[in-house]
């Protein structure tokens, strides 16, 4: 048997109050169509993240099969994607799926499942109606971010329903191949069900680590009951997606299984486990005069996570406070990366590395957070932003950061970029000659990917979260909700779960 695979996706983790995410979005990062799918799935440094290189890597391993890649649109965080897009992309998936009709015996899609346009409240629902629509009741596969805000459309329309178990995210190419291997038993034969519960949780993105806290004892504890359960074939907790404020937020649990009672159960222990730990799903940041405070009586150096300015959670990247604060209190010895102004970086590409000039930041006059900031700067580094990652969320992914430079501000070095990323690998910083074993500070601005990339020079206990202005505070009493079910936890205390 050589089974003919479709293989698709979509994946965006799309943040309710920033700016609409363009075509533009998925072109900078990884739009792939076609036999490039598969081409850049079985090369050294894919451009996609590792959901389908693990799963066609794998199924390469397992057996003949035959793959049929339609298209994979896949983008930094953003804004809600503008519906137009969407619909274009949708086209190209029919098309690809008409093809396909009558003749196809399985289909694996690569999801987030925080994904917006500026219609739709649930797209990722609206692929998989697609695909259910043309190929029918055929073994379908899903993947997804444990960020997913999660419908009881995603659950049902799927055979087999995969989710990240860490977090920082390093386990998507093991993810793909645990969906190939899922793949290969229903072709063989089996029936998976599922069994979800979602609770009135919405649990700030940084109290939901993996390697400790809360959410990591759930985690621990579904894959301790699945491998007591035989008839379990995967247990996923989906943390949600604050920022995409969809009437499904709120913390999941998705159990696929072969016996329908059993998944119950387990999704019941796994939900009522979490409810327990609610009121430990808090976020506890530290003020910018708190944190330059500890900074000058440490004995060790410490890494500042700018949370609520993340690029991988739909920030602008561009907030100056930290910088501005860290700058007048005459910081030496630190790095900041990476800061998002094209504008800035054709500057410093223009002028020339040994340049010195007056930087200036948001120089458009920015928005309610990104403020103009100027400060004099010299010219150290540039390069094209063409960088491989090395650690963490990016290992080994072809990244386009767009032009890049190195500008030196006093004592603080400082990464610009041109196109949308968090600043989650130290490549970012290494590829221009930043040596961040010498620094004493670094900042980054990312929520929590930084950790599993930066965590050979800070470990857990030389990070601080710091509380500054932006599209991703954890503190959720400062965004106007408007589609999230109420009451809600951490906002209402009056939450309750039956």
């Amino acid at each position: 048997m050589n089974p003919r695979i479709a293989l698709l996706g979509f994946s965006i983790e799309c943040n309710r109050w920033a700016p609409v995410a363009t075509l533009r979005d998925f072109e900078t990062r990884c739009l792939l169509r076609g036999a490039d799918m598969v081409r850049d799935a079985r090369s050294a440094s894919p451009a996609a993240l590792g959901e389908m290189p693990g799963f066609v890597t794998t199924m390469d391993e397992t057996g003949p099969w035959r793959p049929h890649p339609i298209m994979l649109a896949m983008a930094e965080p953003n804004g809600p994607v503008d519906h137009a897009v969407f619909q274009g992309f949708l086209a190209e998936w029919r098309a690809g799926l008409e093809k396909l009709r009558g003749d196809c015996d399985g289909c694996f899609a690569v999801l987030h499942g925080a994904g917006l346009t500026t219609e739709l409240l649930d797209p990722e629902a609206a692929l998989q109606s697609l695909v259910r629509e043309i190929l029918g009741d055929i073994p379908f596969v899903c993947v997804y971010d444990l960020h997913a805000n999660i419908s009881a459309e995603n659950v049902a329309l799927n055979d087999a329903f995969v989710g990240y178990r860490t977090n920082p995210h390093v386990d998507m190419r093991v993810r793909g191949a645990e969906s190939a291997h899922l793949m290969l038993r229903l072709l063989e034969g089996e029936t998976f069900l599922r069994a979800h519960r979602r609770l009135p949780i919405m649990a700030p993105t940084v109290s939901m680590l993996t390697a400790q806290g809360p959410y990591a004892e759930v985690i621990d504890l579904g894959q301790a009951c699945m491998a007591e359960q035989h008839s379990i074939a995967n247990v996923s907790v989906m943390g949600g997606f604050a920022y995409g404020d969809t009437p499904f937020n709120g913390m999941t649990v998705v159990v696929t299984g072969t016996k329908q009672h059993v998944a119950e159960a387990l999704a019941d222990e796994l939900a009522q486990a979490c409810w327990r730990r609610r009121d430990r799903f808090v976020a506890k940041l530290t003020s910018i005069p708190d944190a330059l405070a500890r900074l000058a009586e440490s004995p060790v150096a410490l890494a500042f996570a700018d949370v609520a300015d993340n690029p991988g959670g739909g920030g602008s990247g561009n907030t100056m406070e930290i910088l501005r604060a860290f700058s007048a209190a005459g910081v030496d010895d630190a790095a900041f990366g990476c800061i998002i102004d094209a504008d800035l970086a054709a500057e410093a590409h223009a002028l020339g590395v040994g340049a010195a000039f007056t930087a200036r930041f948001n120089r458009a006059g920015g928005d309610g957070f990104s403020k103009p900031f100027e400060a004099p700067a010299s010219v150290r580094a540039l390069s094209d932003g063409q960088v491989t990652g090395r650690r963490g969320l990016y290992q080994g992914v072809a990244m386009r950061l767009g032009a890049t430079a190195w500008l030196q501000i006093g004592g603080i070095a400082v990464v610009v970029i041109s196109n949308r990323a968090q600043c989650a690998d130290p490549a970012f910083f290494e590829h221009l000659g930043i040596d961040l074993s010498a620094m004493r500070a670094v900042v980054v601005k990312s929520r929590g990917h930084f950790r599993a990339g930066f965590d050979e020079f800070f470990p857990h206990e030389q990070v601080v979260e710091v509380d500054g202005p932006g599209l991703t505070s954890p503190i959720f009493s400062r965004f106007d909700w408007k589609h999230i079910p109420r009451p809600m936890m951490p906002l209402d205390a009056e939450a309750f779960w039956p």
